[in-house]
């Protein structure tokens, strides 16, 4: 693993005495891209205050480049904020030109004209708004101003780089665009990602350890169950009057929920040849079925909720529609297992 750039250890963080943010620890390696997820009030953009030496916390040590943050020591804390920078959902910028937005940082720094003016044209050419260097910012559309936003703060090389969410309010054409322009130049500069949760997208997308993690990432079926045995590389799971299978590792006697992603789960109409030799079925009725741009969202209820996502073809060809009797079916392999943890 690489360099630790920047570290939380035993960090909280409260307003009016009231803790929002406990991390227990929380390392940023050097050329790493960390995302954090997580709900509108659950502490995102405090934790980013606290990583950006913005916001004392109550508790806990802030650790930079292996030195200790002293959040009394004004002169410290300017010298390390000038050694990241932020991106933040507005862009903010001032009432000039896409150039003198670009050069501001460099200016207050005080580095030479003729440095300020290379460094400039590099980060206007790499983000694609070369054309727009004298436009006024007030005449930028939403994904020009956060590449203008984004050049401000790539053009002081920040060894920490905070995004907060920069590109949320745009349409989603325009922001998947800026997403891939933005993986490539976090790969080929090498700057930390702002925000963090420990574990790789397809792990934290496929297997959250929490409800909660799960619910945001778009998992609806959730059953309450009880791990009874293991066989076979398959542990059994009893939910209600139900068994099903997943290939995880856990022990019996463990209350879990079992998770499977909407788009893991097969509808079959009865009789279905589909259904022979397939595992984890599940016998209903539809309760709902939403129309989206290329699938369907169909919600079943099997003594518990169930949702899955059908093609359009898919949908056409069953018959599916509310008050059918079908068939869900899924594989151990798309069951995941989440310790309860009291949760109902």
């Amino acid at each position: 693993m690489s360099e630790v750039v920047l570290e939380l250890r035993d960090v909280t963080a409260a307003y009016d005495g009231r803790t929002v943010l406990d991390v227990p620890h929380l390392a940023l390696h050097r050329g790493e891209v960390l995302t954090l997820l997580g709900e509108n009030g659950s502490g995102k953009t405090t934790l980013l205050r606290v990583l950006g030496l913005l916001m004392t916390p109550a508790r806990g040590q802030v650790v930079f480049c292996g030195d200790e943050v002293d959040f009394r020591d004004t002169g410290q804390l300017l010298e390390l904020r000038r050694r990241m920078a932020a991106v933040m959902q507005e862009p903010l910028l001032c009432r000039m030109g896409v150039r003198r937005n670009v050069s501001l940082g460099l200016g207050f720094r005080r580095l030479p004209r003729e440095e300020i003016d290379q460094r400039v044209g590099v980060w206007l050419e790499r983000l694609s708004i070369s054309h727009l260097a004298d436009r006024p910012a007030a005449k930028l559309s939403g994904g020009e101003a956060q590449r203008t936003s984004l050049a401000r703060a790539m053009v002081l090389n920040p060894e920490v780089l905070f995004l907060d969410e920069p590109f949320a309010a745009l349409d989603a054409p325009t922001r998947q665009g800026q997403l891939e322009d933005l993986g490539a130049l976090l790969e080929e500069s090498e700057v930390n990602g702002g925000v963090a949760q420990v574990g790789s997208a397809e792990e934290v997308f496929r297997r959250p350890e929490r409800l909660e993690v799960a619910r945001f990432l778009g998992v609806e079926t959730l059953i309450p169950g009880r791990v009874t045995g293991k066989a076979r590389g398959l542990v059994q799971v009893e939910c209600g009057e139900m068994q099903l299978e997943a290939e995880v590792d856990f022990e019996p006697g463990e209350e879990v929920l079992a998770a499977v992603r909407p788009e893991e789960i097969e509808l079959y109409e009865d009789g279905s040849p589909g259904l022979a030799g397939a595992r984890n079925v599940m016998a209903g009725r539809v309760t709902k079925t939403v129309p989206a741009e290329t699938h369907y969202r169909v919600e079943l209820d099997c003594g518990v909720r169930l949702v899955a996502v059908v093609s359009r073809t898919r949908f056409r060809e069953t018959g599916i529609a509310v008050g059918r009797s079908m068939h869900a079916a899924f594989p151990p392999r798309s069951v995941h297992l989440i310790p309860r943890h009291g949760e109902p």
